[in-house]
């Protein structure tokens, strides 16, 4: 039997409050969804020294890059906007050495949400810090409380999208308030929101497989079986091996 690819996952973190101690964690959904392909999950707790960061990366053979609460805009020479509810800076400085790593070495990429968001970032791409403030005639893409909400997606032909999806009518769920403004260089956008909010991008280096989801295809609540594919075909593209139902044996 060939070995199981080792896919790499960032977690979240959470400083000590009051007598609470500081703790890392990952939701469930992304390494169930690892796991139910045929992978063996990695998750990966913040680290601070690019070294350390370099051998972890040298073990595995992919990484997906989950989501969580906001970018600092500050690290981006903006204003934070009152809406920002910014990620603790422990994740976002291993996050920051992660995606620096993960694209000098085009290590195989799953940027879901605001993953998605900071692959963009960095590649050269900007955001919109606000949707109902930037972009005022768009959906809700997030249902009060921070609820998910669903809406339809475009999916662009003969992209890596339209394998998983096809032309099957389409809805996927939505928990953000930040978008995608200007898309990366060397990046495209392949996926959108009927009001043309950005939810999928796609690399066009042809060396590099990095895909990005606005939308979170791990959510088990509100995820379907089509949502599924994406990590079936993401282990696929990595393993060169079409994905058949008896992975999930």
């Amino acid at each position: 039997m060939c070995a199981k690819p080792m896919i790499g996952l960032n977690m979240d973190y959470r400083p000590s409050r009051n007598e609470n101690p500081a703790f890392s964690f990952l939701c469930s959904g992304y390494y169930d969804s690892l796991i139910r392909c045929g992978a063996i999950p990695v998750a990966i707790p913040p680290l601070d020294n690019e070294s350390d960061v370099e051998q972890l990366l040298n073990m595995l053979d992919a990484f997906v890059m989950v989501g969580g609460e906001d970018l600092d805009p500050n690290l981006q020479g903006y204003e934070r906007h009152s809406t920002v509810r910014v990620m603790d800076r422990k994740r976002e400085s291993f996050d920051r050495l992660l995606i620096a790593e993960i694209s000098r070495r085009k290590m195989p990429l799953l940027a879901i949400g605001s993953g998605m968001q900071l692959l963009n970032v960095y590649e050269g791409g900007s955001l919109y810090f606000d949707i109902s403030e930037d972009l005022p005639k768009a959906l809700p893409h997030m249902c009060k409380g921070g609820l998910l909400n669903r809406h339809a997606l475009t999916i662009k032909p003969g992209t890596f999208m339209e394998t998983i999806y096809g032309d099957s009518d389409i809805r996927v769920n939505s928990r953000h308030h930040q978008c995608i403004c200007d898309v990366a260089v060397n990046f495209e956008a392949t996926g959108w929101c009927p009001d043309g909010v950005i939810e999928v991008i796609e690399s066009q280096d042809p060396e590099w497989f990095a895909v990005g989801t606005q939308f979170h295809p791990e959510c088990s609540k509100t995820a379907t079986a089509l949502d599924m594919r994406i990590f079936e075909e993401f282990i696929a593209n990595i393993t060169g091996e079409v994905f058949t139902a008896s992975v999930l044996v």
